[in-house]
């Protein structure tokens, strides 16, 4: 194969409508553009969106209330009795979790929550800890790592 023997697919490419040319062509006449009004004459064709001067629909709709805050973090939620089947002395990682199937997806981090109760002492890192689950964890005998 060389260079001069590259071409398009087949039907990858099409003949340029030439439109105005003649009856013959099919496209004589009004060049498809129908018949008189706004979009037959020359020059600008109304913006997009305009609807003739009625209230357009972008305008029609509801704003949503609010706004998006772009640097929200959102976490992978544990909480302490999902902890509670790992054995005494434990280190809790989120590659732990994912492995074990409490997590499925980290997403933006690990954030351990203070439902439930733990009785073994464990260590526990993740990126995120509510007060009382830090507060359980060290009542326990455990200890907490932010990572």
């Amino acid at each position: 194969m060389r260079l001069q023997d590259l071409r398009p697919a087949p039907g990858a490419t099409h003949r340029r409508k030439r439109v105005g040319r003649g009856i013959g062509s099919g496209m004589g006449k009004t060049a498809t553009k129908g018949t008189k009004g706004q979009k037959a004459r020359t020059g600008a064709t109304p913006r997009l969106g305009f609807e003739g001067g009625q209230t357009p629909l972008h305008r029609r709709l509801p704003q949503r209330a609010g706004f998006r805050n772009i640097n929200r973090k959102e976490y992978a939620i544990v909480n302490l009795d999902d902890l509670e089947r790992f054995e005494a002395g434990t280190e809790v990682t989120p590659d732990l979790l994912v492995g074990s199937g409490i997590v499925k997806n980290i997403k933006d981090g690990i954030k351990v929550l203070g439902n439930g109760e733990v009785t073994k002492a464990l260590t526990v890192r993740a990126h995120a800890f509510s007060a009382s689950a830090e507060e359980k964890l060290k009542a326990a005998g455990g200890t907490v790592e932010v990572l």
